[in-house]
């Protein structure tokens, strides 16, 4: 049997009827709800990662359910409903893209790339100064609970727009060697906590500058880091253990002799 959108939302609006519904369902806020919309997300991406077409379908059906999740509690507040979210996205994606439902010529991906944020930064604007917002950054607008490493890309994008960017991304590299010796030097001295955490944090943002000058996003190196990471790992335990060695009792240059090994069989 194949179901559609307003068989979906009728489910969503029996889950939360305060008389007939689920308890865990009823009892949810946006605030509760949201940990479990970024959740949601990851795993969508996960699955992406693992070219996982089964599980893509199953979480991209779990992530529109959140998504109806909370346009059900916005209509119960009075506040939107769900025509309203598919109203706004689509005449947002008609706006953003005159080159296709309008008269607008734009021949390359980089140039639609300008235009798309020339278009965004122009609705920041009309946003702020409804909201009566006079703030008037080019920061304007970047989330704080976006993870760390979006975020960084997304305000050095927004700075780079107004001229504050490296010209080449061998300067960045200069910058990492900088921020390294100034980790050196805090190291060498009487560490204070606080002080190393300040300078790490500075060095992982030029990371993620040297990151975005190579068009790069950090957030998908790291990911991609950490998969390396594991296979490696668990290619090294598997060898122990292959060998009758448990393999926490190896040291430290055994270990680095497995981690070669996994390495060349990458």
């Amino acid at each position: 049997m194949k179901y559609d959108m307003d068989q979906l939302i009728a489910i969503m609006t029996r889950l939360r009827n305060p008389d007939s519904g689920c308890p865990w369902d009823v009892e949810q806020t946006f605030s509760s709800i949201a940990p479990h919309t970024i959740e949601e997300a990851y795993e969508v991406a996960d699955a992406i990662e693992h070219n996982d077409m089964a599980a893509l379908k199953d979480e991209l059906g779990d992530l529109l359910f959140q998504v109806v999740f909370h346009a059900q509690m916005a209509s119960e507040h009075g506040a939107f409903d769900f025509a309203d979210v598919v109203t706004n996205v689509s005449e947002k994606m008609i706006r953003r893209h005159p080159h296709v439902f309008g008269d607008t010529l734009i021949d390359s991906p980089e140039a639609q790339t300008r235009a798309w944020e020339d278009i965004k930064a122009e609705e920041r604007a009309l946003k702020d100064d409804q909201a009566g917002d006079l703030d008037g950054s080019a920061l304007s607008g970047v989330i704080s609970a976006l993870p760390a490493l979006i975020r960084a890309q997304k305000l050095q994008k927004r700075a780079a727009r107004v001229g504050f960017d490296w010209p080449e991304a061998r300067q960045v590299i200069d910058k990492i060697n900088e921020e390294i010796g100034e980790i050196e030097a805090e190291m060498t001295s009487s560490p204070d906590p606080q002080r190393l955490e300040d300078e790490l944090g500075d060095l992982l943002f030029v990371c993620v500058n040297l990151a975005r000058k190579l068009g790069i996003e950090a957030e998908t190196a790291l990911r991609h880091g950490n998969a390396k990471f594991e296979r490696r790992f668990r290619h090294m335990e598997a060898s122990a253990v292959g060998r009758g060695i448990e393999f926490s009792s190896l040291d430290l240059d055994e270990m680095e002799k497995l981690w070669v090994q996994a390495k060349t069989g990458d």
